[in-house]
């Protein structure tokens, strides 16, 4: 699948290159390869960024698995989990971290959930008989990720807030909508096509005891102005990773582990991961770069523009699809655009509504897909693209219709 995909990158650069080149813009050449070296450069930056972060949180979690306090939370989601990867042994250190990266995802603990994230992956990939083809679990898991509901995307709050939002948070409803879409769609898709059952009673419990969380919290973070909701997840995740931490540490020195020890040899890991990254990320940011340099980007747009009016249906919409379309891609890139339409079109438009609409409720997939997969050597992801990209597709036609329904 990835090399039918890159393939097709390149392909659609290469056709949008002559056709820019047809209409006089030479331009695009130099735009076309400084992004092939600028692509080089940031796969080698993301990766090295990334080994500070990496080694502490496999460090930290080698502790933690020590001292008992990953199996707590296993215990917690491993009725779930077990239920929707049944390949998955009873016990398995994959529950703690899995349980533990989608915990982070939905705080919106981006600075913990990716290390956590590619934990749970390496975990997962002791139990894989073949070392660079995903297996089922992998894959769930993964679209779980590129699709996982985020309670409170205070970033989404921040730029906006930043572009001069009369209510920054008013767009908070409209996002944690458009993200339960995209991960019941997700879902939903890997379901069917690994034919698992979710009617059953522990995952029909977890989804309601989830559900009514979510109407809570909803309640009370709509009592609440930007700036408190702001100040309130700050607070509740900077706690929420200290205690983490400390509980980590002290709990392993109180069963008298080997603490520096155990987290030396987990650090180690993180390093040589880090490393490992460079050429997947490499592969997937040369294609991407040269998707965007080439003006392919902007050719699907008009594109699609031109065939919502020749339907009659109101296109106010496409002004808004280029942060849907950039974000799978890219989250700078999406951010890049989102700004720019708020910008362009005003803040408070309907445009600029849904672009932080598409910010905050969908993912990048194919970023996810080559640092979780690359962190483990899988080259065959199976149809984790195609699941991906669904939910992905999920939460970005929930974003146009909850837009429409709240502002349209």
């Amino acid at each position: 699948m990835l090399n039918r995909v890159w393939l097709f990158f390149f392909l659609t650069a290469a056709i949008a290159i002559v056709v820019q080149l047809f209409n006089g813009h030479v331009e695009v050449l130099s735009d076309s390869v400084n992004a092939v070296f600028s692509s080089a450069k940031l796969a080698a930056e993301i990766s090295i960024g990334l080994i500070g972060v990496l080694a502490l949180w496999m460090g930290l979690m080698q502790v933690g698995e020590k001292a008992g306090v990953v199996g707590v939370f296993a215990r917690l989601f491993e009725p779930l989990l077990s239920k929707l990867m049944p390949d998955v042994p009873s016990g398995h250190p994959a529950y703690g971290s899995m349980s533990m990266n989608l915990t982070a995802n939905m705080l919106g603990l981006d600075n913990a959930a990716t290390p956590l994230g590619l934990k749970a992956m390496q975990d997962l990939q002791s139990l894989n008989p073949e070392k660079t083809v995903a297996t089922n679990a992998q894959i769930l898991f993964l679209v779980l990720n590129t699709s996982s509901v985020t309670l409170v995307p205070v970033t989404v709050f921040l730029y906006r807030a930043q572009q001069g939002a009369a209510a920054p948070a008013d767009v908070f409803l409209p996002i944690l909508l458009a993200t339960v879409a995209s991960t019941l769609v997700g879902l939903t898709i890997v379901a069917i096509v690994q034919r698992i059952s979710l009617f059953n009673g522990v995952v029909l419990a977890y989804g309601a005891t989830l559900i009514s969380v979510l109407i809570a919290s909803v309640f009370y973070l709509m009592t609440l102005s930007a700036e408190a909701i702001g100040t309130l997840s700050t607070t509740l995740g900077n706690g929420i990773l200290m205690v983490l931490i400390l509980s980590f540490i002290l709990t392993a020195g109180y069963r008298k582990v080997a603490i520096y020890d155990e987290f030396v040899e987990g650090a180690k890991g993180g390093f040589s991961q880090a490393i490992m990254l460079i050429p997947y990320l490499l592969a997937m940011l040369l294609a991407i770069g040269l998707l965007r340099a080439s003006g392919a980007l902007d050719y699907a747009l008009q594109g699609l523009s031109n065939l919502v009016l020749l339907f009659g249906f109101d296109n106010r919409f496409v002004e808004a699809m280029p942060t849907a379309l950039m974000k799978p891609f890219s989250g700078s890139g999406a951010r890049a655009m989102m700004l720019e339409t708020m910008d362009h079109h005003g803040v408070d438009s309907f445009a600029g509504r849904l672009s932080a609409i598409f910010q905050g409720s969908t993912e990048t997939t194919f970023y996810v897909l080559a640092v979780y997969f690359g962190s483990v050597g899988i080259r065959n992801s199976r149809h984790a693209l195609g699941c991906g990209l669904a939910a992905d597709v999920g939460g970005i036609m929930a974003a146009i219709g909850v837009c429409y329904w709240f502002y349209g």
